[in-house]
Order: structure tokens, then sequence, then C-alpha cells
């Protein structure tokens, strides 16, 4: 067998060890039996949030094993081609096992980085705002470039993208936008998305076609289950409706059905413009207590808070990564050193590479500045 398909054999049983690890491997089985035995209690759902949340537990755990005995059985299957192809003089068959042994290490890989999405919110849905920063127009035109680039993002992967708000800017883009998405592990994959974004371009908006720098800051926080309780004080809020603004002709909001909601100890407002006051008073307390949540997380996760502190204003010497499309095409993440010089793709939502880096420099323990040091 040659080396390099003996390194790429090394290399997925390397990740189907860091899988059994992840999974408690020990265990794993038994406590599917567990869990079996609970779904058949007749009276598992006498508390539907109870029961929903054993159920996605269950089937975490069913398809977590399931990727790992899929690989381990590929694995198996293709390394015995391999030799009996080349014990036999077979190249034909040789070369479709090594090619798909090249895959199936990609896609061990990809399951690894995928089972270290293991934090308390991971796995949940997730608030997603961009907002403009320093750069007036231009900063709204890249604010956005960015909400096309992570709901093209978000569609890529199956997630469901649903605008919360959204606020125009005076000439182009927009000063802000707020989405909800939601799919398994939205939360986990864009938290590392959190921070200040740079653009570096020639501006469509300057006539003296010069070079310009924007800036926008994106937060990223999970959406609380209906199973997480969040106490808020009635006392501590304030609620204001307002008249949404809309398109224009037609689908002008001509009611105050807009609702905006002001937390007073920590500062935090958030906002909802769809068509029902009720759903807007809806969606705004949900997106209150997912703050609320995520502060608390933070407190809780020394590396999440020290990002978020990172974070900064939006401009200068804040960001985490800068998209340059002008001398040169780059995007490079300053966390990781991540960078590509396919800008297109990157905007068109090919950003699975940089969240990875991110995620895997979290687990390792690096810091930012250890990861920049290098």
């Amino acid at each position: 067998m040659r080396a390099e398909i003996q390194n790429i054999t090394q290399e997925i049983d390397t990740s189907l060890e860091l899988l059994r690890q992840r999974l408690g491997w020990d265990t794993a089985r038994h406590r599917l039996e567990e869990f079996n035995a609970r779904v058949e209690d007749p009276n598992l759902w006498d508390d539907p949030a109870k029961a929903q949340k054993l159920m996605r537990e269950r089937q975490a755990l069913v398809d977590a094993l399931s990727t790992h005995d899929t690989i381990q059985s590929e694995l198996s299957d293709n390394v015995e081609l391999i030799e009996m192809g080349e014990a036999e003089g077979d190249v034909a068959i040789v070369t479709e096992a090594e090619t798909a042994l090249r895959a199936l290490g990609k896609r061990a890989a990809k399951k690894e980085l995928e089972a270290l999405l293991n934090g308390e919110a991971d796995a949940n849905d997730t608030f997603l705002e961009i907002n403009a920063g320093a750069g007036g127009t231009e900063s709204c035109d890249w604010a956005n470039m960015l909400a096309r680039m992570y709901v093209r993002w978000a569609e890529k992967r199956g997630y469901t993208v649903e605008l919360q708000s959204e606020q125009s800017g005076d000439e182009a883009g927009i000063k802000s936008a707020a989405y909800k998405i939601s799919g398994h592990n939205a939360y986990g994959w864009l938290k590392s998305e959190s921070g200040v974004h740079r653009l570096v371009r020639i501006s469509p908006f300057d006539s003296a076609a010069k070079r310009h720098t924007s800036f926008c800051s994106v937060w990223v926080y999970p959406v609380v289950d209906d199973d997480i309780e969040i106490e808020v004080n009635p006392s501590d809020i304030r609620i204001d409706t307002y008249r949404s603004s809309g398109a224009g002709g037609q689908h002008v909001n001509t009611t105050d059905s807009a609702v905006r909601i002001t937390h007073h100890p920590t500062g935090i407002v958030v906002t909802s413009s769809e068509k029902s006051q009720h759903q807007n008073r809806d969606i705004a307390m949900k997106a209150l207590k997912s703050r609320l949540y995520q502060m608390e997380l933070d407190r809780r996760n020394a590396a999440i808070n020290e990002a978020h502190d990172a974070k900064g204003d939006a401009g200068w010497g804040n960001q985490i990564r800068s998209y340059v499309l002008q001398p040169y095409q780059m995007v490079k993440d300053l966390r990781t050193l991540h960078e590509t010089s396919d800008t297109k793709g990157v905007l068109d939502g090919d950003l699975d590479e940089f969240m990875a880096a991110t995620l895997a420099m979290d687990v390792s323990g690096k810091s930012r500045a250890e990861a920049q040091g290098e």
C-alpha cells in the first residue's frame, strides 16, 4: 500500500478514535438502550417539552453511532479492496478503492470536527445580527453583502432563514438586520462569526474610483429552548411600538405594529417588525431571553467571553476577519490566520473552512494572540 494511502488510513483511524472519545464509547451503547427504554414509556408524552428533548438527545446519539460505524465499515472495506487488488494486480480495483478512501478521509475529518460541537447551546437555532459600522454608505452596502453571504451559507446547509428586522441605509444597503437561522448546530457553527468584519475594495459609490475600507459588526447568540427558564422582570423592560418601514406602495405598514424592547439593567435592545404586533412581542421577548441567556453562557465560558470582549467597536483595530478585494484578492481570519484567495466563493457563502478553523482553535485551547503569533 502506497505511503499516501497509509497516511489517509491513519488519519481516518485518528478521526474514529476522537469520535469515540466524544461519544464516551464505553457507555454509548448502554446509554442508547436506556433512551430506547424511556421512549417506550407510555407516560413519556405527558410532558411534551421533556419528551421532545429526550427524542432529540436519543436521535443525536443514534446519528453519532451510525456515523462512526459507517466510517469504520467503509474504511475496512476499502483497505481490503486495495490489498486484494494489489495481490491480484488489478489496477482498476486499487484505483477505485483509493479514490473512495480519499473521499472517506475528508468525510471523517468533517464528522470529527462536527463532534466538537458539544457546547451547551451548540445544537440550538441561532439569532444573527449585522450592524454597519464606520464607513457610512460604504458600510451599509458592506452590511448588505454580509447579510447575503450568511443567508447563502445557511441555505447551502439546508437551514431555514427568517428575517426578524431590517433598517435600510440612507442611500444604499442596510444599517442593520437581524435573522433567525434554524437548523441542527446552527449556533455551534455560526458562533465563531461574532466580531468585526473589514472590507477593502474600490468603492462603487466613489466617482474617483478610490479604495475604501468599511466595517460591520456581527453578533451571534443562541435561540433559547423552551425548557430553559429565563426570568425577565417586567419592571426591567420598556416596550415601545412604532410604525414599520416597508418597501412602499401596497406593502407600507399603516399600523404601529413593530415592537422594540429595551432591557434597562443590561442596555440590550431587540426589535421585530412582522405584520402582527402580538407576534412581534413574542419574537422580541424570545430574542431578549436569548441575549440574556448568551450573557450567562459568556460568564460561564471564558473562551467565548474573551472573544466577545475582543470584538470591540466596528472600526479599525478590532476586526476578526478582513475581506480584501483590491489591490489583491484575499479573505483572512486574524484569529486562526486561515486565508483564501477565493473571495467570490466566500461572499457566496463558502464559510465552512473559516468556521472549522476557529472551532478547532477554540478546542485546542490556543488564544487569539497565540494564533496570531504563530
